[in-house]
């Protein structure tokens, strides 16, 4: 029908207005309208790879553009405060109006379904506390490093110079010199834009070794002993994996590799870069824990890694090589599979890894069970924007947290969902510098200082209510889960906590022993 409809349309339109014509010459305008009608009808007939338009020509292209803007239509006119997803409009408005720092209070009650299974709480005390704000603050490094880091419980996650624009890579930093907080670099390198804004810096090291990376791909100690000196450089993570993708590697396409980008890499200009699934510079537990003590010597620097758990047995084999070795890292930040990215594929993203709190709870009973955990800092990272979700995940295992969603939110960020086309509507996530020059640094800046010093303010002040006087005292037992069944658990009953040494006592422990016992610091394969 729609076939039928064009040709009557194209042939019996320009027909008819040739035969008007004669009466009334005025009408022969119609051909504004009627000729590029029929051109695009006989395109989609004759040379398209659509199959709507082959069969819908001219009005198929009403799907196409629809579709082009049904992200839009859905997040303006269809979410709700609570459905949008990664983050919903609630979490959105509330960092931009800490950012802003205007009044991020809601009235007429909470948006949410109470009972609904998977709703999570705290209880408060009749007895509050004013929680110290020396508290906002973590010393990492102490026990192991001449230049230990007294860390913020809220940092910027890693975000590399090439996933971000510059202008957004200069307004965090500046607004972690503002507000005291680290700069996690990303995997891209030491890049000249983290560098501008004199922003303390967390230097992370990918399997790519961009910024201290041979000319064949592999780890250059040379370079980075130099490179790490730095001032601005307080502490070195190697990513081992990320949430997003986990043991996934990636390509930059030649095209993409600017001189700015190479710069920052430390590759040839105009030639593809490929970053490999899995580090070069070591292949074993133990070979891990060498290297990140043969960095934090050369450093004299903290120095931890970075990883989305998978496969419970390789990260006890890491603990095993803590004990051969009597070494540990500074910390560890564990990645949850919720943790975002500018593009990955799609099974990676929805269907690898594990969740953060399953993933802290384990990492932080491994450590205890093996009597590590008082030589390692945890860092949670993975979808984290808000007071209360800092007090959970240190209430399940960690110490302080990172964000990077939250913080590209605070520099204009409005979740296009376009990270992954160099389109980005507000110039956060984007290589192209007329989008990028959106960013105002001098005025974001102030905004991501503002959602930071906002968020561990709310974060104190719930620790408070709660009755506890430093976060240290958060427990699994503090947080509440309601269940499929209508009763509630805390998440002491749905994680039991290990007793310290209990993994070395021999003694059986449901979902820990079977994995200790397969682990081996010298293979990370069982």
């Amino acid at each position: 029908m729609a076939r039928k409809l064009f040709f009557w349309i194209a042939i019996g339109g320009t027909l008819i207005t040739l035969l008007l014509s004669f009466f009334w010459p005025g009408v022969l305008w119609l051909f504004v309208f009627l000729l590029p009608y029929t051109l695009i009808g006989i395109l989609d007939l004759t040379c398209t790879n659509h199959n709507v338009l082959k069969n819908y020509p001219v009005i198929g292209h009403m799907r196409y553009a629809l579709e082009f803007i049904s992200p839009e239509i859905h997040q303006y006119f269809i979410e709700s405060n609570q459905s949008g997803k990664p983050f919903n409009r609630e979490i959105r408005n509330m960092v931009y109006s800490r950012a802003k720092g205007v009044s991020d209070t809601q009235p007429f009650g909470t948006q949410f379904e109470l009972t609904d299974c998977g709703y999570h709480r705290a209880n408060h005390s009749l007895t509050p506390k004013a929680v110290d704000a020396s508290h906002g603050k973590v010393l990492i490094g102490e026990h192991s490093c001449s230049q230990p880091y007294l860390a913020s419980r809220l940092n910027i996650s890693a975000m590399s110079f090439g996933a971000l624009s510059a202008n957004a890579i200069k307004a965090m930093n500046a607004g972690a010199r503002r507000g005291g907080f680290a700069h996690n670099t990303g995997e891209g390198g030491l890049s000249r834009h983290h560098l501008a804004e004199g922003g303390d810096l967390v230097w992370q090291i990918g399997t790519g070794y961009f910024g201290c990376r041979t000319p064949e791909g592999g780890f250059d100690e040379k370079l980075f002993a130099e490179k790490v000196k730095h001032e601005a450089v307080k502490m070195v993570e190697v990513k081992l994996s990320q949430g997003a993708k986990p043991s996934h590697g990636g390509v930059l396409p030649a095209v993409k590799v600017t001189e700015e980008i190479a710069q920052a890499r430390g590759v040839p200009v105009g030639v593809a870069v490929i970053s490999p699934p899995a580090h070069s510079a070591f292949s074993t537990p133990k070979e891990l824990i060498l290297l990140i003590d043969r960095l934090r010597n050369m450093a004299n620097k903290p120095v931890g890694f970075k990883l989305c758990l998978g496969n419970r047995v390789e990260f006890m084999g890491i603990c095993k090589a803590m004990l051969a070795t009597g070494l540990a890292p500074d910390f560890i930040t564990v990645d949850g599979a919720e943790g975002g990215t500018g593009a990955a594929p799609v099974e990676y993203t929805d269907r690898l890894g594990m969740p953060l709190n399953e993933a802290l709870v384990f990492v932080h009973n491994s450590l205890v069970g093996a009597g590590l955990r008082d030589k390692v800092k945890i860092i949670a990272s993975g979808k984290v924007a808000s007071g209360f979700d800092m007090v959970t995940k240190i209430a399940l295992g960690a110490d302080l947290c990172n964000s990077a969603r939250a913080m590209m939110f605070a520099v204009g960020c409005i979740q296009a969902l376009k990270c992954n086309t160099n389109c980005c509507p507000t110039g956060v996530t984007t290589q192209d510098p007329v989008r990028g020059k959106a960013v105002n640094i001098a005025e974001k800046q102030i905004r991501v200082a503002n959602y930071h010093r906002a968020t561990i303010a709310s974060f104190l002040d719930i620790v408070g209510a709660m009755g506890l006087e430093s976060p240290d005292q958060l427990s699994a037992r503090h947080i509440f889960r309601r269940l499929a069944d209508q009763t509630e658990g805390s998440y002491a009953t749905l994680y039991p906590a290990l007793a310290t040494g209990a993994l070395l006592e021999g003694e059986y422990i449901f979902g820990y022993s079977n994995y200790w016992a397969e682990a081996s610091a010298d293979a990370f394969l069982p």
